[in-house]
């Protein structure tokens, strides 16, 4: 059977998209794993770094070319880019890329989607009506699940830390209110199903933290962890997920501490973020669970800031693309 390629969305022209790509081209043409882009051809030529881009019709063809080309799927943007300034004139082809790039992972056509990043506001200012590429991937799959599973679940990656989110693009005003304890148990579920099945961990140890200080300090410093994390905590036992928690979040992320779970299941965004990009500032992956396709990015935005001076680096696109690849082999096997 031949092999499939991953497929990657380019992500906002503005953006450094089109030149970390070319870049993680440049290092991966020999070896792999190949990837087919979905974007504007042209814009993917100009990116450097030596790149040459081949326009082909279909993913089928990314294989064969890939060690002398950069494959595309040529959908052309409607007005010229300039680089570090976002427009929404350019939302409808960023949504068509994403959009196209689900519908190859869902027929099966390619093993996963990596996702370049995005900026939501020139989406808004267009009409896009989701917090971001997470929850309008969750929408674009609606209609199938993996396994079971009721995702969207955010996991960032980097090195032996894997860290998921209970709430994701939710302001930390509005945290609290958003936490209960279905929301918790679901991720908690997720979570533990996407390590054995996504990163192979037979019986996968799962660490939940506590939102307050020194774990509301018995109700002291809040009831979040009285009310709705132990109780989650407790189910998610119950269920059969050897979870441990609610522990303080400023004693989970030490080396030593890491080696006591496989996975820690975070109460909001910069609760995991912070640590994930201390560990690994350049290397860290967004991988979505529960969802009927593979879905990883990398884990910045879109350097608007030094778009087109060619200095972005694509670590951590290369880190996406190799992750991306070793899931699909893992639930292809």
């Amino acid at each position: 059977m031949k092999a499939r390629p991953l497929a990657l969305s380019a992500g906002d022209p503005a953006g450094i998209g089109a030149e970390i790509i070319a870049k993680a081209w440049q290092a991966l043409r020999e070896r792999g794993p190949s990837f087919v882009v979905i974007g504007d051809a042209q814009l993917l030529a100009s990116a450097g770094a030596g790149v040459k881009v081949r326009v082909v019709t279909g993913p089928d063809a990314a294989p064969e070319v890939f060690g002398e080309a950069l494959p595309v799927i040529d959908i052309p943007l409607l007005s010229p880019v300039v680089a570090g300034r976002p427009s929404p004139t350019y939302a409808p082809q960023v949504i068509r890329w994403i959009e196209t790039g689900v519908g190859l992972a869902l027929s099966g056509a390619v093993s996963g989607l990596i996702t370049a990043p995005i900026a939501k506001a020139p989406l808004y200012e267009a009409g896009f009506k989701f917090p971001g590429h997470t929850e309008f991937l969750a929408e674009l799959t609606a209609a199938e699940r993996f396994e079971g599973a009721r995702g969207p679940v955010m996991m960032l990656a980097a090195g032996d830390l894997r860290a998921t989110l209970v709430t994701i693009h939710t302001s930390l005003a509005k945290v609290p209110g958003a936490l209960t304890i279905e929301g918790v148990v679901n991720s908690g579920l997720v979570t533990a199903q996407a390590l054995r099945k996504d990163f192979g961990v037979e019986r996968p140890r799962l660490a939940v933290a506590a939102l307050n200080p020194h774990a509301g300090e018995g109700g002291a410093l809040g009831r979040e962890e009285i009310e709705i994390i132990t109780p989650a905590v407790r189910a998610l036992r119950d269920l059969g997920v050897d979870a441990v928690g609610p522990a303080p979040a400023d004693t989970l992320f030490h080396a030593e501490a890491r080696e006591r779970y496989d996975g820690v299941l975070c109460m909001y965004h910069d609760q995991a973020l912070i640590p994930v990009k201390m560990l690994d500032f350049w290397g860290g992956v967004n991988v979505t669970l529960g969802l009927p396709i593979v879905r990883a990015s990398p884990d910045h935005g879109t350097g608007f800031d030094i778009a087109g001076r060619g200095i972005a680096r694509p670590d951590s696109l290369i880190a996406a693309i190799k992750l991306a690849d070793e899931i699909a082999a893992r639930r292809g096997a």
